[in-house]
């Protein structure tokens, strides 16, 4: 039997082994740990992208399927080519909006966000008519003034106070006017017009806002003055000849989750609109602040048919 004397302990040799062992285990736990989370934010950022983009498409394509909506009973039902009736759907390139102020008052250009586009709805209220932010809205208790609707859906993008952008929908209640978030994380908002150029109510081609103003402003107007020529314009504004509508977003995550270069270059459209002229449509993760490149991004797009006009 051997005495405590007799026993030893280890020698600096195997020591030194043990503990780099040891750390080696360790540092092969880590790693493991630290790619596991990785790959977690990355698949929970990626589900968050589509959910955003799913909902943004849900919102925006029930809102331009009612433009144009008019309730029989107490609407005041003027023809569809008539001056005083305003069009359906209008739009805006490259702009933002107030939250507060009335309909499309412009804000400044700082306040764009990588040329996004406004994109406005009319429609008259019902029971079961709601506006872009969910609230109801009523039938009116009389007929509407000429013109008039009393419902409407504006969407367009803006930053929060942390800088982060989402797309807003602006809606005239009781109150006065507001503007709610529905998607944040919207990078760009873009909107082509399928217009009806020859009046077989068919889409001829899909054109962006300053298309369809620069349209109209090539029309021959005709009348004795300014007041009579002006009520042609809206007669015949090309706003009204609008048989559908293609909108596209690009959305990030909230999170950083990809390594490597950022270098990717997202089309909201297909290789058929080729505007290079309209802001927004095309963008780089080059030209993006480097701190926020590394997110994860995706374009969805979709085209919603309009009701026919009547």
């Amino acid at each position: 039997m051997k005495t405590l004397a007799d026993q030893s302990g280890l020698t600096i040799v195997e020591l030194m082994i043990a503990m780099t062992i040891g750390l080696l285990l360790i540092l092969i736990a880590t790693g493991l740990l630290l790619s596991s989370r990785t790959a977690y934010v990355a698949q929970d950022q990626h589900i968050q992208v589509q959910e955003t983009g799913r909902y943004a498409m849900e919102i925006l394509s029930r809102a331009i399927r009612q433009a144009g909506y008019r309730n029989p009973d107490t609407a005041y039902l003027l023809p569809y080519n008539s001056a005083e009736r305003e069009p359906d759907v209008v739009g805006m390139d490259a702009a933002s909006l107030k939250r507060s102020t009335a309909g499309m008052d412009v804000a400044g250009a700082s306040a764009v966000v990588n040329g996004s586009d406004v994109l406005a709805l009319r429609f008259s209220g019902d029971i079961a008519i709601f506006n872009c932010a969910g609230f109801a809205v009523p039938a009116p208790a009389s007929p509407l003034v000429a013109g008039e609707d009393n419902g409407g859906s504006i969407f367009f993008v803006g930053r929060d106070r942390s800088g982060e952008p989402e797309l807003r929908c602006k809606y005239r209640s009781r109150q006065g006017w507001n503007a709610d978030a529905i998607a944040r994380g919207i990078e760009s908002f873009q909107v082509l017009y399928g217009v009806d150029v020859d009046g077989d109510a068919a889409v001829d081609r899909y054109v962006n806002a300053s298309d369809i103003e620069a349209m109209d402003d090539a029309m021959t107007l005709r009348g004795e003055n300014a007041i009579v020529r002006l009520a042609d314009r809206k007669r015949r504004t090309h706003w009204k000849r609008v048989r559908s509508v293609k909108v596209s977003v690009l959305v990030r995550s909230v999170q950083s989750a990809r390594y490597g270069e950022a270098t990717t270059r997202y089309h909201l459209f297909d290789d058929a609109y080729t505007d290079t002229s309209d802001i927004g449509v095309h963008i780089s993760e080059m030209d993006i602040p480097r701190i926020e490149r590394k997110r994860i991004r995706k374009v969805f797009t979709q085209t919603i048919q309009l009701r026919n006009g009547i």
